[in-house]
């Protein structure tokens, strides 16, 4: 079955930067594009960045343009999300995403909080 496990969520300073990273099993994965969404308390679930399957293509929200990367490692089956020059609006819940066929796929999601 398909598993998305997140992790490398934690406190961070605003300015901080934290590296998240998503372990995929269960499907063949660089067939599927892979996404990571975020959701703050009280806000609709929003994706934060994508990238193609064999990473020709990012895309991100215009939120975190410039300061986060997304990136895979095909031959680990891994999704990583770097993060940089943090801020408290980034605090969030970050799920590692992918859809297989016509069904979608979340990890549990790790917790972000950048705060000082």
């Amino acid at each position: 079955q398909v598993q998305l496990v997140e992790s490398g969520g934690g406190l961070v300073q605003p300015g901080g930067s934290l590296r998240l990273s998503c372990a995929a099993s269960g499907f063949t994965f660089n067939w599927n594009t892979m996404n990571w969404y975020r959701q703050a308390p009280g806000k609709e679930r929003e994706l934060v960045a994508a990238i193609g399957t064999t990473g020709d293509w990012t895309n991100y929200a215009d939120s975190v343009k410039g300061r986060f990367i997304i990136s895979r490692a095909n031959v680990k089956n891994m999704v990583y999300l770097q993060m940089n020059s943090l801020k408290p609006a980034d605090t969030a819940v970050y799920y590692c995403h992918v859809r297989v066929g016509f069904i979608d796929y979340w990890g549990q999601g790790t917790q972000v909080t950048v705060s000082s």
